[in-house]
């Protein structure tokens, strides 16, 4: 197979990922006559990552927080949207490979964000339930619908338990919202969609390593969500860390267990960074060394931005919050600098602007610190529901959002709760059985 790009005189810029900060740069460069854009992802779509929760909680559909990358660039005759895998960077050759073959750059822009961090904790990894991609919010939420019908069949008390239990481990923002999330479910939808289910039995636990919830946020907003989440009747455990999960117990390191088929992970991330760049540049959390001007150390020709990019200022000597705002920023002031290269000026130093930060509890319940400002409560929620509306690509998407919203908040209702699985032709299936059965036979022997 062969990528096709045709060859031009213009500066070849390929990104590789479409999140926030790549896809703010590709668009940035997007119409620009000095450069040709090749944008490669792995999916023909950019993901609306803040909502995953609401997609795996019944509260949006999929395709509301997805939005198709050619319809963003569908004018735009000088970038080239590639959907592949990347398999590794060839700096000595200017040159990425993909499924598809190797194509090669002038300037490369790394920008594949972050994935799940299971602390290399096999078990956790196997058996707990992720929320890091559009495809593991819609499984996440199979499993919990799944979960409230298969607890309708089941002969004791235990087995019930074990479904009807969630834990959810990390008390950043999708931990909070998860659990706030489920607790409004458990109030208010579940007992109407279930009413032989006696949900005073269902427990939600929130499990956090560190002292407090929203550790990057204000301490008023850290005390306003623990009460909110507390008066929803979620427990929460601060300062307890889970070291394993065998599929029906938590296991914590205090020795405490936790009766649940149900784990969400979501204690952490790290980096995803390309293979071929040198040991060196990886930094902690597997995120690429970078300059102020997003360059990979080392290189002027190869860049990282996003949550996969390791830039210090002297207010953030660990690195940037691995959110949306750092990306999307770091994406504008790249597209700025690589004009000013080809053009032969000087670059500016990249400088992290602090917009704020926010996380929603449940129903008209929030909390919103700016860098003047910090609140809480049905104001916040507002706010939240704004900025989130604002951010969302595409007229349609923020129309259907808005109105899910709505209808849910009026109603206390939504038809989004299915449960829908892929089905798979039956030749693969068979396939599949064949090569279960010579892996059987080869452990046999």
């Amino acid at each position: 197979m062969n990528p096709n790009i045709p060859k031009t005189d213009r500066k070849r810029v390929v990104i590789v990922g479409a999140g926030f900060g790549g896809l703010k740069l590709a668009k940035r460069l997007s119409r620009r006559k000095e450069f040709q854009v090749v944008l490669v992802n792995r999916h023909n779509y950019h993901e609306f990552q803040p909502l995953y929760y609401q997609v795996a909680t019944a509260g949006l559909e999929a395709n509301s927080i997805l939005f198709p990358l050619r319809a963003v660039f569908g004018n735009c005759k000088n970038v080239h949207i590639r959907v592949t895998n990347v398999t590794g960077v060839r700096p000595a050759d200017k040159a990425i490979d993909t499924e598809l073959g190797p194509i090669t750059y002038d300037y490369l822009v790394v920008a594949t964000g972050a994935d799940t961090n299971f602390f290399n904790m096999q078990n956790i990894i196997e058996k707990a339930l992720p929320m890091k991609s559009v495809s593991e919010a819609i499984a996440l939420r199979n499993r919990i619908l799944q979960n409230f019908e298969d607890a309708l069949s089941v002969e004791t008390e235990e087995e019930k338990n074990g479904l009807m239990d969630f834990v959810v481990v990390g008390g950043g923002p999708t931990g909070v919202e998860l659990c706030g999330t489920l607790a409004e479910m458990r109030k208010t939808v579940l007992p109407r969609d279930y009413p032989e289910l006696n949900f005073t039995m269902m427990d939600i636990h929130l499990i956090e390593s560190g002292g407090e919830l929203l550790g990057p946020m204000s301490k008023q907003s850290q005390d306003h969500s623990l009460k909110y989440l507390l008066d929803l009747g979620v427990n929460v455990r601060l300062n307890t860390r889970v070291k394993d999960f065998d599929g029906e117990t938590v296991y914590m390191v205090d020795g405490s267990t936790l009766r649940t088929n149900n784990l969400i992970w979501a204690a952490g991330v790290k980096a995803n960074p390309l293979n071929g760049l040198p040991t060196e540049v990886i930094g902690r959390g597997g995120r690429i060394t970078v300059n102020r001007y997003s360059q990979v150390t080392g290189f002027t020709d190869v860049f990282a931005i996003g949550d996969v990019a390791l830039m210090t200022e002297e207010k953030w000597p660990n690195g940037h919050p691995q959110i949306a705002q750092p990306a999307i920023q770091q994406g504008k002031h790249l597209a700025k600098n690589l004009l000013r290269w080809v053009k032969g000026e000087q670059p500016e130093e990249f400088t992290y602007r602090d917009l704020g930060t926010m996380a929603t509890i449940g129903r008209g319940l929030a909390v919103v610190d700016l860098p003047f400002l910090h609140f809480g409560g049905f104001f916040a929620w507002l706010t939240w529901l704004f900025v989130h509306l604002m951010n969302i690509l595409g007229v349609k998407n923020r129309l259907f959002i808005f109105l899910n919203w709505m209808w849910n908040y009026l109603t206390y209702n939504n038809s989004l709760r299915l449960i829908i699985r892929q089905k798979l032709p039956q030749g693969n299936i068979r396939a599949m059985q064949e090569k279960l059965s010579d892996q059987l036979e080869v452990t046999k022997t």
